[in-house]
């Protein structure tokens, strides 16, 4: 007897939003914004291909640690459509943001060691704090947080 490859159905909107666990309104919308995409059925129905859950999850975590929906919608365009990719695919992607993340950790980080200083005395106000911006210094060098590296240039703002 041969193998072979069973088809499961494609998902709904309400089967894709519970086992994502992503309201069918996000859903719809990350459609939209061109993240997924969905077929429709003779009665106007999405219907998403199964591999769309892993795509989620990956809009959800990338998401969490701060990428914004632009950026992962160019590393989603990288993915094969005419396919489920397929774990190269995914390393492959995963590439994208290596650097990235390692400097946003490292940013994380210095704010995390930092961050006692800027807020520690209480007036919550640079200008005025003596011990962590004695003569309103950082102020002379513009706007912003200046003790995180690149704040205006970081491409998210």
């Amino acid at each position: 007897m041969a193998n072979a490859t069973v088809q499961l159905p494609d998902l709904t909107v309400g089967e894709l939003s519970r086992r994502s666990g992503v309201p069918a309104s996000a859903l719809r919308f990350y459609e939209d914004e061109g993240l997924i995409r969905s077929k429709r059925t003779a009665g106007n129905q999405r219907r998403y291909r199964r591999d769309t859950l892993r795509r989620v999850t990956f809009i959800r975590m990338s998401q969490r640690v701060g990428m914004p929906l632009s950026a992962i919608r160019e590393v989603l365009g990288l993915l094969p459509e005419d396919r489920t990719p397929n774990r190269a695919d995914w390393a492959r992607i995963s590439q994208c943001w290596k650097k990235d993340l390692t400097a946003r950790i490292r940013a994380m980080e210095q704010l995390r060691d930092q961050l006692t200083d800027c807020v520690g005395c209480g007036c919550m106000s640079l200008n005025r704090c003596r011990l962590a911006n004695p003569g309103d210094e950082l102020g002379a060098q513009g706007p912003g947080p200046q003790r995180l590296p690149d704040h205006r240039t970081d491409g998210y703002a």
